[in-house]
Parts: structure tokens; sequence; C-alpha cells
């Protein structure tokens, strides 16, 4: 029986073997560009060590075959069983080679790994050869060979040992059927944490060709395969002809005049983006949420300006992250965070500021491996990134990770330290359950909603003790603060998912980089959160046409519209009303829509929609 383990976990580290050979050969074909960038050689030796994890999850869905084979063979064991495996191994290698490769050739002209978009390009492989140069097709295909023999030839001769005639051993084999299958499970999902492994677990650098080689070939094109598969080929929100669509978009962003209402007493504040974790407006007593949940908050609104109408235009985290930073609205279906080849063709806000001499810094108090946040985050180019593993081991934490009164306070003094103008993002975690912050729950009331809204309470008195020591620092008095919600959140009103009400988030600009005129003010402009990045460019006279998805909200002549998205539709809204719909579910939702508009309505919702997931899909 020592046969079946031993052959079980030698054909497992083969797999992690292998992986990183290829992975090698990924490194040294690019090393004239390593040498470029200047990357030294530990951080290049980074690369094999970040991408165990994934690694190891993908050896362990490579390894379901080997086992039932091994299974079998634990109490049955002819020798055209040890055939089957090794065929299958080898089919496995060669197509494992074959990603490696077809990355190889594709990170030099896109700068990403290969994808579902990239399979689907192969559909006409003389395209392919016409297009790439001949001598880079032949080394490549001379190292699909070298990757693939060698790997074929060391499996054999030192991993595989045949097994043959084996004594039964029935206590073994239930052993080993009960007991593997879990082991394997655990390694799939990358342990017993509550979030599954994803890319995300092998992005270390803030250099993309090592994040590229970090990140498992056949992992990364199954996620991209997987979420691409159902909509790829065409766009599931066709309502009408396409030329109709874009029209009625292009007039929606139309405007008579480009020019903005200046609210900044500078045009080169520092900028700090406080990211509130499933905050819905109705926690702000001003926006219609009852008094006694956000006390902090509304004192801030003295000093800032609070907009009325903001609308998350997803319901998860990494949608509201590529909204505020990426300018680009969430969709149905997918995100684009999950995708590099996608997400790596939208703009950036931290880019934009780079350019404008500005240090960058993330914070985020948990980890930051879901929804490929991380691996978003990192493309974006921040100098500063910080997840939990970065922050002193002595703050206190809880099951999702540091207390939000922690990380604000760290913040806080960190950017002291950091060179002026700065843009840094603080992502709050503790309004998100199991809700275990270190703080009383002296509301009693909210029924289902009782925790959340006492996580908001806490989270807001953090917001109360942050502003109180920030107050006393050198960077204060130049610093913009914009208090924003990723996404929102079911509140005690119990609003229905299609509803307006239900995805309204708050906004507030504060600062003493604000006018006076302006403090305490409210801004009744219908918006979304992924118009933050074109609003505050033009506050700067930055250019900011890249962003075609977001539009100034201190422009008076931008009208007044926001856009927001379920699992399997969207919804519109107007000053005048607004509708959502299900696509599964053949009859509309209205909720309060003006009648006389109803029909304008429904057609620019759904235009809307359709060219959103039309960019989608092509970028």
């Amino acid at each position: 029986m020592k046969q079946i383990l031993g052959s079980f976990f030698r054909q497992l580290i083969f797999w992690i073997l292998f992986f990183n050979f290829t992975r090698l050969v990924f490194v040294l074909y690019h090393i004239r560009l390593i040498s470029v960038e200047q990357i030294s050689f530990w951080e290049v030796a980074g690369v094999f060590y970040h991408s165990l994890p994934l690694d190891l999850a993908t050896a362990c869905y490579f390894m379901t075959i080997p086992f039932l084979v091994l299974m079998v063979q634990s109490v049955y064991s002819p020798r055209w069983l040890n055939l089957v495996n090794k065929i299958y191994t080898m089919i496995m290698i060669t197509f494992y080679a074959l990603t490696a490769a077809g990355e190889m050739g594709i990170y030099s002209e896109w700068k990403t790994k290969l994808s579902y978009k990239v399979i689907n390009y192969m559909r006409n492989p003389s395209e392919i050869y016409n297009s790439a140069e001949t001598s880079d097709f032949f080394i490549l295909l001379l190292l699909l060979l070298i990757m693939t023999g060698t790997g074929i030839f060391i499996y054999l001769r030192w991993f595989y040992p045949n097994i043959i005639n084996l004594l039964r051993n029935w206590w073994f084999s239930m052993g080993f059927l009960l007991i593997t299958p879990c082991l394997m499970f655990l390694g799939m999902r990358g342990g017993t944490q509550e979030i599954p492994i994803n890319q995300s677990e092998s992005f270390f650098s803030t250099h993309n060709l090592l994040n590229v080689a970090s990140v498992n070939n056949v992992f990364n094109l199954y996620i991209s395969v997987f979420e691409n598969l159902q909509n790829f080929d065409q766009n599931p929100y066709v309502f009408m002809e396409e030329h109709v669509a874009q029209k009625l978009v292009k007039q929606i962003y139309d405007v008579e005049k480009d020019t903005t209402i200046n609210i900044l007493t500078t045009r080169r504040p520092n900028i700090v983006i406080i990211m509130l974790e499933s905050w819905s407006a109705d926690l702000i007593e001003d926006l219609g949420g009852k008094p006694g949940i956000t006390p902090e908050f509304r004192r801030l609104q003295e000093g800032g300006i609070l907009f009325s109408e903001i609308y998350s235009s997803g319901a998860r985290s990494e949608q509201g992250m590529a909204s505020i930073l990426g300018g680009f609205p969430a969709h149905p279906v997918s995100c684009i965070t999950i995708q590099p080849d996608k997400y790596s063709k939208l703009p950036s806000l931290s880019q934009s500021l780079e350019k404008e001499r500005y240090t960058t810094a993330f914070y985020f108090g948990g980890q930051l491996i879901y929804g490929n946040i991380k691996g978003y985050i990192f493309y974006n180019g921040f100098d500063k990134i910080m997840e939990i593993y970065d922050f002193p081991d002595d703050l206190p934490r809880g099951k999702l990770g540091i207390h939000d009164e922690f990380t604000l306070d760290f913040m806080a003094d960190d950017l002291t330290g950091e060179k002026q103008p700065f843009f840094a993002i603080l992502f709050t975690l503790s309004t998100h359950s199991p809700w275990d912050q270190p703080f009383q729950k002296p509301l009693t009331w909210g029924d289902n909603e009782r925790e959340w809204i006492n996580a908001a309470l806490y989270t807001d008195h953090c917001l109360g003790e942050f502003f109180e020591k920030a107050r006393e620092k050198s960077w204060y008095d130049s610093t913009l603060f914009i208090i924003v919600a990723d996404h929102s959140h079911n509140s005690y009103y119990n609003w229905h998912p299609h509803s307006r009400e239900y995805h309204k988030i708050p906004m507030l600009f504060y600062g003493n980089v604000i006018r006076e005129e302006f403090r305490g003010t409210c801004w009744p402009k219908i918006g979304n959160q992924h118009d933050i990045a074109t609003t505050l460019l033009a506050q700067m006279n930055v250019p900011a046409g890249k962003f075609h998805w977001s539009k100034n909200l201190f422009n008076p002549y931008v009208s007044d519209f926001a856009y927001f998205t379920n699992e399997n539709g969207g919804g519109w809204i107007r000053p005048g009303g607004y509708f959502s719909f299900d696509k599964h579910i053949p009859d509309f939702y209205f909720f309060k829509p003006s009648v006389k508009r109803q029909d304008t309505l429904v057609m620019e919702g759904k235009a809307y929609l359709q060219e959103v997931f039309r960019e989608y899909l092509e970028d």
C-alpha cells in the first residue's frame, strides 16, 4: 500500500515542479525585459515562492484522474491501468506546456495572461501565424517541444512507478477513499479560509511581468473560460440595433458646455478616499436614515459637500473598486476585476494622479484576495499596498481582519511620512459580517439588520477618532477626503433589490480645501460612484477623457442620471422616475416611474446596459 501513497504524492510533487519549470522558461524567455525594467534577482526569485499556493490548488485538480486510478489499483491492479494514468498525464503535460508557450508569445504584445479571449482568436491559426514574426513562432514551437518532452521524460523516468499485483487491503482502500478527497478539496480551494483561492494569491510585485509569471496558467485560463463561456461570443443584453444604442448613450453624455464649478481652494490637494464597506444611504440621517446610527458622519457633513443622489452600479466590493478607480460601471454576470486581460484596458485614477507626481497608497485590514482585488490594485500601480499581513502584528483583529479603528489610526500616522501630494485609499471592513468589532452594540432596533447597523455605528465612531487625530497632522489642511461606499446593503427598510433605494449610497467630499461657501451643503446631482474620477480630475484641471463612462457632477450642464445592475439585468434612474428589470423574468419591475417618460426611461436604460456589456466583452 506504500506504493499507492508514494505514487500519489510523487505525482503531486511532479506537477509543482513542472509548473515551475515552465515558469523558469517564461522568465528566461523575457530576460531582456527583466533587465530593461531593472528587476532584481530576488524579486524574480519571489515568483517561485508566491506561485506555490495556486500551483498546489491546480495540481490537486490535475490529480483527480490519477487519484481515481490509484483508488482502483488499491484493489485491482492490472498493467493497463498504469497506461491509463500515463496517457492522461502526458496529455496534461502537453496541454500545460502549450498554455505556457502561448503565454510567452502573447505577453510581449498584450502584457497579460492566456485567456478565453485569446483562445477565441485561435480559431484562425493562420492569422496568428501571419501576425507573428517567423523566428518567434519557431522559437516558441521549439520551447513547446522542449517543455513537453522534458516533462514527459522526467515524469516517466522518476515520478511514475508501475503498480502491478498489489495485495488487497480493504481498510487501506477505505481510508484512501475517504481521507484523500478531503485533502485534495482543501488543496483545490487553498485551505479552510472563507474565500477560496484565486489569482490574487500569487500577486506580489509592482512588476506586471512577475505577477503574470507567478499566476498558474491553467488556473487563470479556467477562471477566464468559466466567466466568459456563457456570454463571450455575443452580448446577452442586446435590445436594439447597435447604432441606436450608441446614439442614445452619446446623447445621455453630451453636454452643452464642458465646464465645472470649482469647489476647491487648490488644484493639487492631497486626496484620501475612505471606501466604506457595505454602507447604504439608510445609515445617514440626511439621506433618509434613522437618527443615531452615524452621528460622526453627520458632524463631518458640516465641513463638506453631501451628495444626496449617488448610487452604486454594482453590489460587490470588486465592482465598486473598478467603478471608483477605473470609472467603469458594474455589469451583470461577471466582474471586470477578475479578468486581467480586460481590466488592463481600463483607465486608472491612480495612474492619472501619478502622472501629476502624486505618491499613492492603498490600505486594507483584510485579505485583498476577494474578487481578485489584489491583482487589480497591483495593476493600478500603487506605490504602497498594505493588507492584513503588512500591518503590525499587534494590531487587534477579528475573523475578517484588522478592525477599522486600527487601520484608520495607522493610516493617519503613516501618511505623515508620505511625500505630498499623495493619493491614498483606505477600504474599511467592519461593516461586513461577522460583525465582531470590539465595540458595544447599543442599538436594539433594526430587526434582521441590527448587527449591521451596530457595525456601522462602530465604523462611524472610528471615522470620528480618525479625523480627530488627522486634524493634528501637518498634511490635514491640504487634503480632500472622499468618503464613499463600495456598494449598498440591505437595510432595516428591507427595500426590494430591484428598487432605487436599495442601491443608494452615501458620498461626502470633506476637508479644509473645500471653499467655505460650499461647506455644509447638499449636492442633488444624480450620479454613480464611477463619476468620481471625472468629477475629481475636473477640479484639478487634469484631462479625464479616457474615463468616458464617468461624468463631472459639478458641471451644471451634465444630465442627471444613474445606473445600477443586478445579476441578470439592470436599472435606470432619471429625475422623472426609474425602472429596473431582470432578463430572466419577462416582466419589467417599475418603481414610481413617470408615465410620460416611461418609454424613454426603458430605452435609455437598456441602451446603457447594452453598451456597457458590449465594451466589457470587446476589451
